[in-house]
């Protein structure tokens, strides 16, 4: 009896491998924070997905070289959520909306539910709730914004690397501007970047550095200094921090998180800012986000938190003037992308909550909408923030159910496809658009 070619074996082999990882693919179901049981990461079985480039103030998507525009959203909690079932829940429904980036918070520095337990020790739970994150994020086709660390101490905080230098004995200053410049807490911060830009996702096997659903990493959620004296430090900050991620990963972009004040220095544009209390915080638009290694600028947009006793006219005459601003800059000037990566209005403070809200909404949607038509630096929005029935212990005065609103969620997927028409990429998104006529 003539005996099978190896090649025989090496095929069943692999099949027989495919089909123990298929039937353990999703062993890790919803429900609180449990690890799962037994799974097999198949790397080549994750969904196609291209890596977003650069190209001069456009991105551009390097599988088939065409220009990217995004209308995306926040939900900061994926990681931390009680429930998996809602990070796949809210995924899925991103989707079909047609949004195609999420930010998130990809940290948790000390306290309840910490990712960094200490620094350079991790809670091993904790990351695979983030691998679960991303790889849910690739199977439903969207990509994140990782964001790396809070100015806010919410959720640890750069106030909670200080303490951490203080509590190692090192003779460092109380003041929170401290994380920018003492050198061990650099050290701290450039370790725990290093975990996770080189972190191997446990569901699919594939290390953070290779993972084109990862859109882009962001070093802090508007970072700002106590003091403006301290700006030089806050810029050193970005350049050290931007060109450390750079080392470790040549694949994605990167971007700051600023909020996108201009500083005492610009005379010409502080007219822009929301009052003068904008230019005291130790940032500035223009030069941080001038360095080589930050690929797109980044800001955020909140009328109502930042001139609340402004008439709804007001605040929209504001909010073109600030828009238009950062894409004008980003386009002349700085000759990169932007990204507004914060816009919202708060619903619950207001008579006529959801048609202001819409009509702020639509003021950076259109204006995105109008950049992308000519191919220009303004390359998209994402609303804050989005969440799905049940979380009631997550809501901020922002947070929204888009689909328990229907105007406003009508709005969001316009959105989605007058830019997905515009690229001719209706194939990618649901049913919608089939009802949308621009």
């Amino acid at each position: 009896m003539q005996k099978p070619e190896r090649w025989v074996y090496a095929l069943l082999g692999g099949l027989l491998l495919i089909a123990v990882g298929y039937m353990n693919w999703n062993s890790w179901g919803g429900g609180g924070g449990g690890g799962g049981g037994f799974r097999i990461p198949i790397p080549w079985l994750q969904p196609r997905m291209g890596f977003i480039g650069r190209n001069g103030t456009q991105f551009v998507d390097l599988e088939n070289g065409l220009p990217v525009y995004i209308n995306g959203w926040n939900s900061y909690w994926l990681m931390s959520s009680e429930k998996r079932t809602w990070v796949s829940e809210m995924l899925r429904r991103g989707r079909e909306m047609g949004l195609t980036v999420c930010r998130t918070w990809a940290f948790s520095d000390g306290g309840p539910k910490a990712l960094q337990l200490f620094p350079g020790h991790y809670d091993e739970q904790m990351f695979q709730a983030l691998d679960y994150v991303i790889y849910e994020a690739r199977r439903n086709n969207v990509r994140l914004i990782l964001c790396l660390l809070n100015n806010l101490n919410a959720f640890g905080g750069k106030d909670q690397y200080v303490r951490w230098a203080q509590e190692a004995g090192f003779n460092v200053t109380t003041s929170s501007d401290a994380f920018f410049s003492f050198d061990v807490i650099r050290g701290y911060f450039k370790d725990y970047i290093k975990a996770i830009v080189t972190r191997r996702n446990s569901y699919s096997g594939v290390r953070y550095y290779d993972e084109p659903a990862i859109f882009a990493w962001e070093l802090m959620n508007e970072p700002r200094c106590v003091s403006k004296s301290s700006a030089p430090i806050l810029q050193d900050w970005i350049i050290d921090m931007s060109s450390h991620i750079k080392s470790l990963d040549k694949k994605h972009l990167v971007t700051i998180g600023l909020e996108g004040f201009y500083g005492p220095g610009r005379t010409e544009r502080l007219r822009v800012n929301p009052g003068e209390w904008a230019a005291t915080f130790g940032s500035d638009f223009l030069q941080n986000s001038a360095d080589e290694h930050i690929d797109f600028a980044s800001v955020h947009a909140y009328p109502d938190s930042w001139i609340p006793r402004a008439s709804l006219e007001e605040k929209v005459k504001y909010l073109s003037s600030w828009v238009d601003s950062h894409v004008n800059d980003s386009q002349n000037v700085l000759k990169k992308p932007v990204l507004f990566l914060e816009f919202g209005s708060n619903l619950r403070a207001k008579k006529n909550g959801t048609y202001e809200k819409n009509v702020l909404l639509n003021v950076v949607y259109d204006k995105v909408y109008e950049s992308a038509k000519k191919g220009q630096a303004g390359a998209g929005a994402l609303i804050w923030q989005l969440m799905v029935e049940g979380m009631q212990n997550y809501r901020d005065e922002f947070s929204l159910i888009a689909w328990e609103n229907p105007s406003t969620y009508k709005l969001i997927v316009q959105q989605s496809c007058r830019l997905l028409r515009l690229f001719q990429r209706l194939k990618k998104i649901s049913k919608p658009c089939s009802d949308f006529q621009p």
